[in-house]
């Protein structure tokens, strides 16, 4: 397998769309493409799923040891062709003073050579210079081509070329223009997210005939590491009958989920169950209810004329069912949404308020403890004391809770609902801002299903 990082000099360089376009261009040649993100991301890997036709998987220090990351690489890519390993920020860039939670410090354990992409805007003979210091700052980096994005003509381009090939020794892969084609439309949140985009794949087409013509595809392949993935030895175990059903919601209000998480399901032995919150009456059959994130403020309208299924969630959630809803679904649960001074009405399970602000509320990484609230604080949790990472981004607050809510978590770092607490609980519902990975120690999905599974017996 031959594998690649993409990086920049700092974000909004043009990653992302260099790595849709290359990795449809190279599934196009009949090649298994695995494409990775840096970080937690839930909707550029949604974009570059789709691109390659595989899910993408997300590397990020802040849940996943040295090791995890490795074994976790080298599993997901073990019959792929090709590996696109997607950056965020700029190749140094990181909360750690020393690097230790950079793009740099990935490509370290990874061990693939680097590609920078370069936002030429306002730039010449000074681009230079900035990729000598990039080389001289950590030599263990393997710097093996540039590609040139938002070049302003072939003057401009000349003028870039000759820079690099005569004070550095870095091959220049490609140099993209300034297409409109090339630009995705975003939202606060970033990228507006495929499962809104109706014409999500027709854009990475078009994306992957610039990448085509613009860069030299061969020179691209040859500067990628051949590196021998040889899965790590594990016990394998069979996968279980599934003897539990969660419902999930799938649909373009609701979509941020970990594909590896999803799939973690199946192995505790439950099936999941789709539901659309805009057209199903009501919940499937199931013994459990699983809403994740999303943008339930851009579908408001849609969720509250959908009475018939608030109702029903309001009523099974309020009987006791067991279920579990991150951020959009906890915005989904609360009493009603307010944003841009409109206000729709929700399931009315949570009794508060949401309110959309123009800048976040809660934005980074979170430490979570659980406190003796937790609904599933007996199971498969050995050390109470232990910090559950975590990561948040959410522009909502949640107004006029009762004093005397319960808390499944203490926050240690981040926001969460107040600056000190997250996750409610109400029955069987735990509901947080917070976003959790089935990774590591936090093994979420099997104590979920754990829990679902023993209110089913009883």
């Amino acid at each position: 397998m031959k594998s690649v990082f993409f990086s920049a000099l700092h974000k909004s360089s043009g990653k992302t769309m260099l790595a849709l376009g290359l990795s449809r261009v190279l599934t196009s040649r009949k090649l298994k493409v695995q494409l990775f993100k840096k970080g937690p991301d839930y909707i550029d890997p949604m974009w570059l799923s789709l691109a390659s036709r595989r899910p993408c998987c997300n590397l990020d220090f802040h849940t996943m040891s040295h090791k995890i990351i490795s074994s976790t690489y080298r599993d997901t890519a073990k019959n792929a062709d090709f590996a696109i390993i997607e950056g965020n920020k700029g190749l140094f860039d990181g909360i750690d003073l020393y690097g230790s939670d950079s793009n740099a410090a990935l490509v370290k354990v990874l061990k693939t050579p680097v590609v920078i992409i370069v936002d030429t805007r306002g730039m010449t003979r000074g681009v230079a210079p900035v990729l000598l210091g990039y080389q001289a700052f950590d030599k263990d980096i393997k710097i093996a081509g540039v590609i040139l994005n938002q070049v302003g003509g072939s003057r401009h381009e000349s003028k870039l070329r000759s820079s690099i090939e005569y004070y550095t020794d870095i091959p220049v892969l490609g140099a993209i223009g300034q297409y409109k084609e090339m630009a995705i439309s975003e939202r606060h949140l970033g990228l507006i997210p495929v499962n809104e985009n109706c014409n999500a794949d027709d854009s990475i087409t078009e994306i992957a005939k610039i990448i085509e013509n613009n860069v030299d595809i061969d020179h691209f392949q040859r500067i990628s590491t051949s590196l021998e993935v040889k899965s790590l030895k594990s016990k394998i175990r069979p996968i279980p009958s599934p003897d539990v059903r969660i419902a999930i919601a799938l649909d373009t209000a609701f979509g941020f989920y970990y594909p590896d998480d999803l799939k973690a399901f199946e192995k505790a032995g439950a099936k999941l169950i789709p539901f659309n919150t805009f057209t199903d009456k009501s919940l499937p059959d199931a013994d459990g209810l699983f809403i994740g994130g999303g943008f339930p403020e851009t579908q408001s309208s849609m969720l509250e004329s959908n009475k018939a299924l608030r109702e029903d969630i309001r009523k099974r959630i309020t009987l006791g069912m067991p279920a579990y809803a991150e951020c959009g679904g906890l915005i989904y649960l609360a009493q009603d949404l307010t944003w841009q001074g409109i206000t729709h009405k929700m399931a009315g399970v949570i009794p508060g308020n949401i309110v959309i602000h123009e800048k976040p509320i809660g934005r980074g990484y979170v430490h979570l403890r659980e406190t003796e609230n937790n609904p599933w604080k007996n199971i498969n949790f050995r050390n109470k004391e232990k910090e559950l990472p975590a990561h948040e981004f959410h522009y909502a607050s949640i107004e006029n809770l009762p004093a005397k809510t319960i808390f499944a978590y203490k926050i240690t770092r981040g926001y969460g609902i107040n600056g000190q607490y997250d996750g409610i609980v109400i029955k069987n519902l735990l509901a947080n801002f917070s976003h959790q990975r089935n990774i590591g120690d936090n093994k979420w999905v099997e104590r979920f299903t754990s829990f679902v599974r023993n209110n089913k017996k009883l």
